[in-house]
């Protein structure tokens, strides 16, 4: 098997929008014609030459490589641009120079109509939304996807952590190799033809291979932490970012037993299964256990609070899903399976008791704990994830 080098250089991530430090235009960048390749190029990574003149494959590169990744629009790119130039004139035969002109798309409009407008709206309802489920089927693979298709790409890779596999009966969407890091959940929306037209490089390699691939070219996020906040929010305080788009509607706070026990600010700004932020501690009357929200009244605007974990109003052996979206385009038999009802459960044994058009309903082996509504119940046979829907109830 040929062994080549190739190093990539990085300069997207310094760019700046000043103009300071920015060079004249280069007129002439190394030719593709310089570059040596070996056998077809159609199967490989098609990376566009210094001059932006034909295409190359990573297949094709013989002996070390230096790959610079640039754009037109970037100041400091610009300005590095004569170094590479020269690197390649010095250099000869002994490396070769290739670029990729990077570009820019904003996708934020289409962020704010199809997901953000999305996200208020559930909320506002009283449910629960998981705003990266959407964000996957609707910008990343879709908006940004049709793009890249758009442009003569073949295919587009993403981070996640998952896998896919081809058979006879089309694409299936698998766990990835790290379970502790699959993310097949956030994906269980995407279709044949997303599917068809992705890789996902990270799917066969744990996250601390990745974290060691990245130490040992010493990549400065080699040990960054992990990031758990939603896509657009960030780790910014939750409620506070609900604060500035969804109006404060106050009701009380009810345990099961009827009594009140206080006042919320609001149905939208509480999760089924929360324990902080509820402003009652532990002092009310009852066991001394800690409080978790239990219901939702939407009709009453009234917040039902319970004590203890695994209080009996906490955990429910059915669940009824709508705009149910299957990765085989079908909906699978009545029978049993796995499923997730949210992100980093364990999977849990249940049944398919029931399908209606776009909305399915599960029994579970097991009680399972906060079932909520506005999330997403996931189901998988083995490693492959067959799809899912929104919870109702």
């Amino acid at each position: 098997m040929k062994r080549f080098l190739l190093v990539f250089v990085l300069l997207l991530s310094s760019c700046s929008s000043s103009a300071t430090n920015q060079s004249a235009p280069i007129d002439s960048l190394a030719p593709c014609s310089s570059i040596k390749t070996t056998g077809a190029a159609a199967d490989g990574l098609m990376l566009e030459c210094l001059d932006g003149d034909g295409e190359l494959a990573v297949q094709a590169i013989e002996g070390p490589a230096v790959i610079s990744v640039w754009a037109s629009w970037c100041t400091n790119c610009e300005a590095q641009r004569p170094n590479f130039i020269r690197l390649h004139n010095e250099a000869g035969d002994k490396l070769q120079v290739i670029g990729i002109d990077v570009e820019a798309v904003n996708f934020a409009a289409e962020y704010k109509d199809r997901v953000f407008a999305e996200f208020l709206k559930e909320y506002s309802a009283g449910r629960t939304p998981n705003p990266d489920v959407l964000c996957n089927a609707e910008i990343k693979f879709k908006a940004f996807l049709d793009h890249a298709i758009s442009l003569g790409a073949q295919a587009i890779a993403t981070g996640h952590y998952a896998k896919t596999a081809r058979s006879d009966d089309g694409v299936h969407l698998l766990k990835a190799i790290d379970e502790t890091k699959d993310q097949s959940y956030f994906l269980h929306r995407l279709t044949q033809m997303q599917l068809s037209k992705v890789l996902f490089p990270l799917g066969e390699i744990t996250k601390k291979e990745v974290r060691q691939i990245a130490a040992d070219l010493g990549l400065p996020n080699a040990r960054k932490k992990d990031s758990t906040g939603i896509c657009f929010i960030g780790e910014r305080p939750f409620r506070e970012f609900l604060n500035r788009y969804l109006p404060r509607v106050p009701g009380p706070i009810k345990s099961v037993d009827g009594k009140v026990l206080g006042e919320h600010m609001g149905l939208a700004f509480f999760t089924l299964g929360q324990r902080k932020g509820i402003g009652l501690g532990g002092s009310q009357d009852g066991t001394g256990d800690a409080w978790y929200v239990a219901r939702k009244d939407i009709a009453n605007n009234t917040l039902y609070v319970a004590q203890g974990h695994d209080h009996p109003w906490l955990l429910s052996d059915t669940l009824s899903a709508m705009d149910a979206s299957w990765v085989a385009g079908c909906e699978p038999k009545l029978g049993q399976y796995s499923a997730k009802t949210r992100y980093r459960q364990e999977d849990a044994i249940c049944t398919i008791t029931a399908e209606h058009d776009s909305s399915f309903d599960l029994r579970f082996e097991s009680a399972q704990w906060a079932v909520t509504p506005g999330q997403s119940a996931v189901l998988y046979q083995g490693e492959r994830c067959l799809g899912g829907g929104i919870i109702v109830r």
